[in-house]
């Protein structure tokens, strides 16, 4: 497959089970990473993909990072895994305007920004793929997390509304809603916590990141392309819409 898929966030978690599940469907890859050199390192030794370090809230960066790693790798960027996030848990009550911010500007305005570093060449070429990473959290809500469920709420309308726009251009925009999965973010939960969240989920375990690479590679395989504006949750029945 003669074709470039950049993945945000990818040398860790869920991003990289999406990149090492494309490289394994014969795509070049690039990832983006931020503040892990220790994960980054390592995920280029594992795979001898070379990851790229910006920050996606930031929009100069992601125009510049977009147009460096087409020129490195010599292709265009057809695919584009807008998976990068955080969290910054509280109360709203006790939230901070930083708090707030920071998850609002990391998980919906780096998604803005990096559509935006792409689509112009993806609309010249009549193809692409977009894949937007949200949350079951971004359709159901959380407890402590009203920053990080109005970002995730968010990158869904965005997803629509893009889908929309786009659908004439041979460019598909969808997004995968994961559940509670297996990932260190996950890891570092209260064993007790992660006992009733585990008691919530209909299937009874957690995810594996493959799970969500695997429906990544579906939404963006060539074949899927009367696939469009959709969310694919993937939570184990926890939450049905």
């Amino acid at each position: 497959m003669n074709k470039l898929a950049l993945i945000t966030g990818g040398t860790r978690g869920i991003g990289a089970a999406i990149a090492t599940r494309l490289q394994g469907d014969g795509y070049r890859i690039a990832v983006t990473y931020l503040g892990n050199d220790a994960a980054a390192r390592a995920f280029q030794e594992r795979t001898g993909i070379t990851p790229y370090k910006w920050n996606g809230a930031d929009y100069a960066a992601c125009q510049e990072g977009a147009r460096r790693v087409e020129a490195d790798l010599g292709m265009p960027i057809d695919i584009l895994v807008n998976n990068a996030g955080i969290t910054r848990d509280a109360s709203l009550h006790k939230m901070s305007l930083e708090q707030w911010r920071a998850v609002i500007d990391a998980d919906l305005d780096a998604c803005f920004n990096m559509c935006h570093a792409v689509i112009e060449g993806m609309r010249a070429r009549n193809w692409g793929r977009i894949v937007n990473i949200t949350s079951i959290n971004g359709q159901k809500g959380q407890f402590g997390q009203t920053n990080y469920s109005a970002a995730k709420a968010g990158v869904i309308g965005f997803t629509k509304a893009l889908a929309l726009e786009s659908a004439r251009k041979g460019i598909t925009v969808n997004a995968v809603a994961p559940g509670y999965t297996a990932t260190d973010m996950v890891a570092a939960v209260d064993p007790k916590v992660m006992e009733s969240i585990v008691a919530q989920i209909p299937v009874g375990r957690l995810a594996q990141p493959e799970e969500i690479a695997h429906a990544v590679a579906f939404l963006v395989h060539a074949q899927s392309g009367f696939i469009t504006g959709s969310t694919l949750s993937i939570n184990g029945g926890q939450f049905m819409i």
